[in-house]
Order: C-alpha cells, then structure tokens, then sequence
C-alpha cells in the first residue's frame, strides 16, 4: 500500500550543506559540457552526423550538449516501435507500470541537484527555478503512479442489471506523441511522458529544439527505472522537418502538446485531418499560453499584492505560460501598489543563472530576446516606462548572453498589444481600473484563460472572483505562478488550450478510453 502522495520538498539554499552540493552539481555538469546525446528508438540508441546544440542563453559561446537529430524516416521507424511496443506494454500489470514511475521519481530525487544543475545551463533557470521543475517532475511520477492505480487498478461500479454482470474499465488509446515547451524542460516533458505511459500506451518524446539535453536525461532516468524498448522513444529534430510529419501521421492516438497558441491550434488544426489508414479521431491534449493578470483592489494587503506580481511577473524571467504580464490595480491604491512594484523589481539581481545571489538569468536565446526587445519597444508607445527597458546588448557582453532587464510600463491601456499579447519575457503591463467591477471586466478581456489572481479582503469580492473571473487557475491573495501537482491542476480556458489538468485527478483520463462490458448470467 502506497503512503499518501505529499509533494516534493522544495531546496533550501539558505542551508551552507545545500548550496555547497548544488554548486559541487553544477561544476560536475559543467565538465559534461559538449557531449553528444543519440536518439533512442526502441531502445536502441542511434549516434547520426546531425545535430541539434544546445547553447547555455547565458553564455552562448558554451555548448550544453550535441543532440542526434530526427528526419522523418526515422519518424517513422520510431512510431512502429512505439506500436509494436504497444501490443506488449498495454499487457503489463498496472502495479508494475507504476512502480516504474515510482522507481523513476527516486532516481530524480538522488540526482536532484545534477538535473537541476542541468536546467541551469540549458535554459538559464535560476537555482530555485531549477529545483523547483526538478521537484514537480518527481511529483507527477508519484501522483500518476497512485493516479493510475486507482484508475486501472480497481473496477468502477455501475448501476445493477438483473442477470447481468457488468463493468466498466479505462483501457488505453495506443502510440502517440509527447511536445514539450523549452521552459519546464523536464516537468512538463515528464507529465507529457509518463503520464500516458503508466496508463498503458507508448509514446513519441519529441522535445523543442531549445531544451533536448533535459529530454534526453529524462529518456537516461526512464532507462534507469527500467523502461522496455519501445515504450519511450526520444525523438529530437527540427520542427519544420518532423514536426507536421509526427502530427499528421496515421499511427498516432493521441498528441500531447505544450507550447505556444499558434503552434497548439495548427497541431489542433492537422489532428482533425484523417489519414489514409487512420481508424480513430486522434486526441488533443494542448495547452497554449496565457495572459495572466493580477487584481488589486483597495481592501487588499498591499505589500502582499506587489510580492506577488514581482515573483509572478519576473520569475524565470516571464518565460511561463502563468506568469503576470498584466497587473490590474484600482484606482485608489494605484499608485501605492505600482511605487511597491517598482521597487521591489528594482531589488532583483540581473545575472548568471549559476550564482547563487541571482534572481533572473538569461531568456532563453537570441530569436526570444529579438521578439521581447520588440515589445519594449512598442510599450514605448503603448505605456509610461517605470523600470527597466534597458536591453542588454548580448554582443556587447563578455559572455554575450540574452539579459534583458525586468520592465515595468505603467498607465496602459487594456486593450494596447503590451495588455493582450503574449510577450513571454520579463515585461509588465500595469493597467488603471475605475473600481473592482471594471477590474474584473479588463481581466477577462482578453483570448486567453489560464492564470489569475486576486488581491483582497472583501469575502463578496471573493466569491465573484470564483464565479466570474475567467481562468482555469484562479488564486486569491497568492501569486499566479508556482501551481503544485494535486494541489492545483493545471491548465486552462479559452485559447489557453484543452482544458485538460495535469496534476489532476482527470488528468490520466485523457490517455484513456472506457470500455463497458456487460455479460448476461
């Protein structure tokens, strides 16, 4: 019998111990620094001429790691292992699937600081940013072992027939693929992977060009725990090369998806295409981004609404899909709010990511930092600059790396760009409400509907924000960030994605099908 799921610690780098071990982490990563990563297609592992490098966005001039490129022949051949796998995984008990994520989740927490120094490198994650991905990769492998377990591991009563027995159980869909984002480089490659795996089916791990070394330790860890061949194959490439190839291909059932809402709604858009020799509607399971706002009205705890908005806004350097990039304020603690914003931004220190003191890294390379400079530049336009809006010239640098300065604009307008487009980077769009009615209003205006937050003391408030405030994540006086695995499903409405919750107890559903079977006595 399985203890109760309990969330992974997070690190204290306050203790001497824990920062003595992280930087004794970093520096044994750091000597791994240029090797070759091969694909790994039913579990063999192939070395090709091409490849993808990795660079570490703070110092671009350092390759993380070399990974074997994908084409789409051996797409192909990685998607009839997966099916082949299949037939055999699908057979195997769902006690020893999940031990397998169990196994998983305890090799994560042995190398909790090398895989955390990894992420450091790879995408600039700060040491608790980092530990924090490695912390909630290990919880969706505790939660979706015991998830699955009671899922597939029980029968689900159904309403007594006279002379029949009959039941219900969730069998799963088969082959599909798992695209993770770049910015929880192992988190979300994990609930993309061993969520669908424990319930039964095989998987295509195909990561973002920007990430592939965190992929591929994800693969080494799953080996580790005892993977079958077939089960997990790790497919890195390009996406312009194997990216429509995979989505559009007849064997896939499913396709997990993390990333941006362009890229969610062609993948959404190609699912819907049958193919020749397709027998099923394949499922998407998408989750797109966000525009995530912070409300504060004139009841709330104010210094607890600008901490809030800071470590929301600024976290990994905006770079997540629920980070705030609109705070709303009313009108009578607009200018009080906006001067503690200010200042506690101006507080955090702009660095490398493998220093213990630094608050915000680098974005993660140099296409994110052109499209981000971009937006400063339009809030310019759009808004009263209030900190920040200093670009770093990365070439200019001695380690030439993409530090952008956390920006705050002021007095912009709810409909501006800078308020309803996805910036995904260090940027802060401080928008004026009349009272908290128009607050509500400009935070549900908008295409998305992930994150949101409210900041007050006003029970009736409250309670409207829990009916009306539009999102799939709403937290009331507490950031709009750092959603923890049972404790806050995640995912949202809207153009948000699928409203699919991972972390959730529906989560292993979506990788299912139910199957009824009635038998006459």
């Amino acid at each position: 019998m399985l203890p109760e799921f309990r969330n992974e610690p997070f690190g204290d780098f306050s203790s001497s111990e824990r920062r003595a071990s992280m930087q004794r982490a970093l520096r044994h990563v750091a000597g791994q620094f240029g090797a070759t990563y091969p694909l790994v297609i039913n579990g063999e592992h192939i070395l090709r001429e091409e490849k993808l490098a990795s660079l570490n966005p703070a110092e671009p001039a350092r390759v993380v790691g070399y990974v074997c490129k994908g084409d789409q022949e051996l797409a192909n051949q990685a998607l009839s292992a997966a099916e082949a796998a299949f037939q055999r995984w699908r057979q195997v008990p769902v006690e020893a699937r999940a031990q397998l994520l169990l196994r998983a989740a305890a090799i994560m927490r042995r190398r909790k600081e090398e895989l955390a120094a990894w992420m450091v490198y790879e995408v600039s994650k700060t040491w608790v940013e980092a530990d924090a991905d490695v912390a909630e990769a290990i919880d969706f492998c505790e939660y979706y072992a015991r998830q699955a377990l009671r899922l597939q591991g029980a029968s689900h009563p159904l309403t007594p027939n006279p002379g029949e027995y009959n039941e219900l159980r969730y069998i799963p869909l088969g082959p599909g693929l798992a695209i993770p984002p770049w910015n929880f480089p192992l988190a979300i490659a994990t609930t993309l992977t061993v969520a669908p795996i424990v319930t039964g089916n095989t998987v295509v791990l195909k990561p973002s060009p920007r990430a592939p070394v965190m992929a591929a330790k994800l693969v080494e860890v799953l080996e580790q725990a005892g993977l079958p061949p077939g089960v997990v194959n790790l497919l890195p490439g390009d996406d312009a090369v194997i990216g429509d190839y995979l989505v559009d291909h007849p064997k896939v059932r499913f396709i997990g998806f993390t990333g941006s809402k362009a890229v969610g709604l062609r993948v959404l858009g190609r699912a819907a295409v049958r193919q020749e020799g397709q027998h099923w509607l394949k499922r998407s399971i998408l989750e797109m981004g966000g525009k995530d706002a912070t409300v504060v009205d004139e009841t709330a705890d104010l210094e607890a609404a600008a901490e809030g908005i800071v470590a929301g806004a600024f976290g990994f350097q905006g770079q997540k899909c629920s980070a705030c990039s609109r705070a709303i304020l009313v009108d009578g603690v607009y200018d009080l709010v906006l001067q503690r914003v200010v200042e506690r931004t101006r507080e955090l220190r702009l660095g490398n990511p493998a220093r213990p003191e630094t608050n915000v890294g680098a974005v993660i390379d140099k296409r994110a930092f052109d499209q981000i400079s971009a937006y400063i530049a339009i809030g310019q336009e759009e808004g009263r600059l209030v900190a920040g809006g200093e670009v770093v010239d990365h070439e200019l640098l001695k380690d030439g790396g993409y530090f952008i300065n956390p920006t705050i604009f002021a007095d912009v307008a709810p409909r501006a760009r800078i308020a309803q487009e996805e910036i995904f980077g260090p940027v802060l769009a401080v928008i004026r409400a009349r009272d908290f009615e128009h607050a509500l209003e400009i935070a549900n205006d908008t295409e998305y509907g992930l994150t949101g937050a409210l900041y007050s003391r006003s029970v009736e408030r409250l309670q409207r924000a829990r009916e009306e405030f539009h999102v799939g994540n709403l937290y009331l006086n507490r950031k709009c960030t750092g959603a923890l695995v049972g404790a806050h499903p995640f995912g949202g409405f809207n153009m948000s994605g699928t409203d699919s919750k991972a972390g959730g107890p529906d989560y292993l559903h979506l990788f299912t099908q139910p199957k009824v079977v009635a038998e006459k006595l």
